[in-house]
C-alpha cells in the first residue's frame, strides 16, 4: 500500500494582520463586525495592489510603454514627468491607479461612517480625558490655505474641519482607519515611525538627553507619544493646526498614561510663543509633504531659531528623488501628488532640503542626511522576528533630513 505524501504546509500569510489586533484606548472608536471586516478587506486590497498588481504595471512599462516612449521621443526619457505621461495611456497603469484611488476613497468613507455614528460620544469621552494642562487650543488661529484648500489623502475636511463644538471626528477617523493604508506596518499603536526616530537618535547621538522636545504637525500623536515615552523626564510639546485632531490626541495620550506631553494648536510657520533656543529637539514625521514651499522654509527657519546650541532638528519623510532612483519609481511615487490629494508631494521630493536648511540658518557642515526604517511590531508580524534583514513588504524606509545646531 502506497503511503500518501505528506500534506504541503499551508502558505505563509503575506498580508496585513486582522484588524482586531490593533490597540484600543478609551477614545478609540467602537467597531462592529461589519466595520471591522470592511477595514480588513480594504487593507488586504491595498496589499494586493502593491504586491500583485503593481508588478504588472512595471512589466507593462518595460514591455510596452518604454519602447513606445523611446520611439516617440527618439531618445531615452529625461525625467519622471515624461514617464508618468506615457503611463497614463497604458491599461495596466490605469487599472492599478483607479483601484488604488477607489480603495483610498472607500477607506475614508468607511472610517468616517464608523466615527460619525458615535461622534458625540467620542467627543464627550475626549473632553473628560483632556485638561487645560495638556491641551491648549487657539480658536483664532487661521488655518493655512495648504491645509484648508485640500482634503488630504481624500480625508473629508482634512485635519481641521469641525462638525460641532468639541468635535474629534478627524482624529478618530485618522487613527482607526489608518490601518487600511499601513496594513499594520506601524504596529499596534501606529507608532512605528516615532519608535524608529527614537532608535535612530539613540544610535546616532547616544549621549543626547533632550529636556524639551517639539513635534510639529503631530496630528493624533502617533510619533510624539513614543518620543515622550522614550524620554519620560523631557517635556514634549506637540503642535498642529487642527483642533479636532488635537482634542483626540490629548485624550489618547491621557488614556495611554503619557503625561509629559502637551498638545498646542499652532502653525509651525509661526511659533513665536516659544522663546529662541528653548528646545533641544525639533522634529516632524511624514509632515513636510503636506506643506508648501513657503511654509517649509518658514518651519525650517523656526526650527533653527527654537534650537539651543547642541540641539537637533530632524525631519523624517519619504525618500527624495535622486539620480539613483529610477525614473519609473519616481513617476509611480508621484501618484500621490496627482491622485491622492497631496499637491506638494512631487515638488517636495525633488527639492534640495539640505540647502533649505542652510538657507534657514544652519551651517552646511551641520546638515544630516540618513535613512531610517519603521519599527515592525513582531507581535503583529512574527516572521519579521526571524530575519530582521528581510523585507516582508511591510517595512518603510524613510529619509532623515536634519541638522545639529553647533553655534
Amino acid at each position: 500500500m502506497q503511503t500518501p505524501a505528506p500534506a504541503a504546509p499551508p502558505p505563509r500569510h503575506d498580508g496585513p494582520p486582522d484588524y482586531r489586533v490593533v490597540g484600543r484606548h478609551a477614545v478609540f472608536p467602537q467597531t462592529t463586525h461589519d466595520e471591522i471586516e470592511r477595514i480588513n478587506l480594504l487593507a488586504q486590497m491595498n496589499r494586493h495592489l502593491a504586491a500583485q498588481v503593481l508588478p504588472g504595471v512595471v512589466s507593462a512599462y518595460e514591455r510596452r510603454v518604454l519602447p513606445r516612449l523611446r520611439a516617440t521621443l527618439g531618445r531615452e526619457p529625461r525625467d519622471r514627468h515624461e514617464v508618468r505621461r506615457a503611463l497614463l495611456d497604458d491599461p495596466a497603469f490605469q487599472a492599478w491607479s483607479a483601484l488604488r484611488r477607489m480603495t483610498m476613497e472607500q477607506r475614508q468613507q468607511a472610517g468616517l461612517w464608523t466615527v460619525l455614528r458615535q461622534a458625540h460620544e467620542l467627543a464627550a469621552t475626549a473632553a473628560s480625558l483632556a485638561d487645560d494642562e495638556h491641551l491648549q487650543l487657539d480658536p483664532s488661529l487661521q488655518i493655512p490655505r495648504y491645509v484648508s484648500a485640500v482634503d488630504h489623502h481624500c480625508m473629508p475636511g482634512s485635519y481641521h474641519h469641525e462638525r460641532f463644538p468639541g468635535d474629534v471626528t478627524a482624529g478618530a477617523n485618522y487613527d482607526h482607519g489608518g490601518f487600511v493604508t499601513t496594513g499594520g506596518l506601524l504596529g499596534r499603536w501606529a507608532d512605528g515611525g516615532g519608535q524608529a526616530v527614537v532608535q535612530w537618535l539613540r544610535r546616532a547621538m547616544p549621549d543626547f538627553r533632550p529636556r524639551r522636545i517639539l513635534d510639529i504637525g503631530c496630528t493624533v500623536g502617533h510619533s510624539a507619544l513614543p518620543i515622550a515615552q522614550a524620554f519620560p523626564k523631557a517635556e514634549v510639546i506637540a503642535v498642529d493646526v487642527g483642533a479636532p485632531v488635537l482634542r483626540y490626541a490629548a485624550a489618547r495620550a491621557a488614556s495611554l498614561g503619557v503625561k509629559n506631553i502637551r498638545f498646542v494648536q499652532a502653525s509651525g510657520e509661526d511659533l513665536s510663543r516659544f522663546a529662541d533656543g528653548s528646545f533641544d529637539w525639533v522634529q516632524t514625521t511624514m509632515f513636510l509633504h503636506e506643506l508648501s514651499t513657503t511654509a517649509l522654509s518658514a518651519i525650517f527657519r523656526e526650527s533653527h531659531r527654537l534650537l539651543r546650541v547642541g540641539g537637533v532638528a530632524l525631519h523624517v519623510e519619504q525618500p527624495q528623488y535622486s539620480a539613483a532612483m529610477p525614473l519609473l519609481e519616481q513617476a509611480l511615487r508621484d501618484w500621490d501628488a496627482f491622485y491622492n490629494n497631496e499637491p506638494f508631494w512631487s515638488r517636495l521630493h525633488e527639492m534640495d532640503l539640505g540647502q533649505h536648511l542652510v538657507d534657514a540658518g544652519f551651517a552646511a557642515g551641520e546638515v544630516i542626511h540618513d535613512g531610517v526604517t519603521a519599527v515592525v511590531d513582531t507581535d503583529l508580524f512574527p516572521d519579521a522576528a526571524k530575519d530582521a534583514t528581510e523585507d516582508y513588504g511591510r517595512k518603510a524606509a524613510w529619509h532623515v533630513i536634519g541638522a545639529r545646531r553647533t553655534t
